[in-house]
């Protein structure tokens, strides 16, 4: 078949992003928002040799799985993939792609947990970050579409709470009223491209991303956002690099405290416009109790990517003693303050740098320690895994947001993938020095396609 062609199948399974799957002859195609034993009329949109990709013309047998989205601009936005789908269904495609991420990807095979459950489906961010551009000779505050950099407008969204709403309106009225023009990646002209809110118990923390050092009107912002949060500190980060990343390294404080306290599990930690948390706080304890588990009392713990330090100091309150390494200067600020509030200073301490040059002197003082990889989305630098596997360690619990290179990271630690003379990762069957005792998914993203992901290994 060619571009533009249409034809009538059945979908045979779901694909790593939450889109189906549909196999004719030796051609497989992917198809958004169609579910496994939906029957649709399909329109080609791209075709290369055994792969292509379709979208629904028609549905002609829906599944009983499939939901009415909540969301207006669903099919549009890139932030969510599976509001068309039931819970229980998410569920268990997220358990699936777990299983099937370790076995393709890492060559790793591996008993997989089902996938712990949110109790909240909708409303459980506790950060909102949206980018701010022009549409249409328009200011467009919204959602990048899949795949791309263009926003899709939204007044709303449901995976956050209420506010979300009033901050966006609150938002394009004090860019309208004050000539303000959203940013545009192309020419790098306009003044705001990014709004970005931290929820922390009641208490907000407000970061407007700029490309001037003075916005004009500011006064009238802060106004109208008087009206929607209660208690609130206020940001400016300056950021006019043409780049991807949304704050640039200069934050200014307008309004409030800039830091606020929280306390969960009896520890009184504290957070900063960039200090790192998790977006779920239901899934966050779930998974948290269950890392703890998996450490004794004697047991030396190394927590490495550690934010803030929350995680850090529950093992230190269990442990004999934890090490927190966490290369964000704020982080590392908000984890030391913890560190004197909780009484802790004898049984944590936090170091500021880079995991790779920090872990060499630490297992050498520490070679039995217990080690925590909670690495960003693009997982851990290989000379971590190698810093990680020449100590030897006992026991590895590892939190990953991307199922990919979890198994990318988990193969390196078991053996079951190697580098070859050119550097390329290639699948062995030879047994490596760690096993897999522990996996299960987390869902800290319903209606999403991302999962969280818990796996403890242990020395062979």
């Amino acid at each position: 078949m060619e571009k533009n062609d249409s034809f009538t199948a059945v979908c045979g399974g779901l694909g790593t992003q939450g889109e189906g799957v549909v196999r004719v002859g030796e051609v497989t195609y992917f198809v958004p928002y169609l579910l496994p034993g939906e029957r649709a009329r399909l329109k080609v949109l791209k075709q290369k040799g055994t792969v292509g990709y379709a979208k629904i013309e028609e549905l002609l047998t829906p599944a009983e799985e499939r939901m009415r989205p909540r969301c207006p601009v669903f099919f549009r936005c890139g932030g969510c993939q599976l509001q068309h789908m039931r819970y229980r269904s998410q569920l268990k495609l997220k358990t699936e792609l777990v299983r099937d991420a370790l076995k393709k990807i890492g060559g790793i095979s591996a008993e997989v947990l089902p996938c712990e459950r949110s109790e909240k489906e909708y409303g459980y961010r506790n950060k909102l970050q949206l980018p701010v551009g022009r549409r249409s000779g328009e200011n467009a505050v919204g959602f990048f579409a899949e795949r791309s950099h263009r926003i899709v407008p939204t007044q709303s969204c449901p995976i956050h709470p209420e506010w979300s709403e009033k901050l966006i309106a609150a938002l394009l009225k004090f860019m309208d009223k004050c000539g303000l023009d959203g940013y545009d990646e192309e020419t790098g002209e306009g003044q705001v491209r990014h709004i970005v809110v931290r929820e922390l118990r009641a208490k907000y923390i407000v970061t407007l991303v700029v490309t001037v050092e003075e916005i004009k009107g500011i006064d009238y912002f802060l106004y109208l956002l008087d009206e929607i949060f209660p208690v609130y500190s206020f940001y400016l980060n300056l950021n006019n690099a043409k780049t991807n990343v949304v704050f640039g390294e200069r934050f200014r404080l307008l309004k409030g405290k800039g830091r606020y306290e929280c306390v969960d599990s009896g520890i009184v930690y504290e957070a900063g416009p960039n200090t790192f948390l998790q977006v779920n706080e239901n899934v966050r304890g779930k998974l948290y109790d269950r890392a703890l588990a998996c450490v004794n009392a004697d047991d030396t713990v190394i927590d490495c990517y550690a934010g803030g330090g929350l995680l850090t100091a529950m093992f230190a309150r269990k442990c004999a003693h934890a090490y927190g390494i966490e290369v964000v200067a704020e982080a590392h600020s908000c984890a030391q303050s913890l560190r004197e509030r909780n009484g802790l200073a004898d049984k944590m301490t936090n170091l500021c740098g880079r995991v790779e040059d920090c872990l060499p002197d630490l297992f050498r003082a520490h070679p039995q320690a217990a080690v925590v990889l909670d690495p960003p989305r693009a997982g851990a630098a290989r000379s971590v895994l190698q810093a990680v596997l020449s100590a030897g360690v006992r026991k590895i619990v590892m939190i990953s947001c991307d199922p990919a290179t979890l198994a990318r990271d988990a193969g390196i630690l078991t053996g079951s993938l190697a580098e070859n003379e050119r550097g390329e990762l290639v699948k062995r069957d030879a047994a490596g020095p760690y096993r897999i005792a522990f996996a299960q998914p987390f869902d800290m993203f319903p209606q999403t396609k991302h999962v969280e992901t818990m796996v403890v290994l242990r020395r062979n």
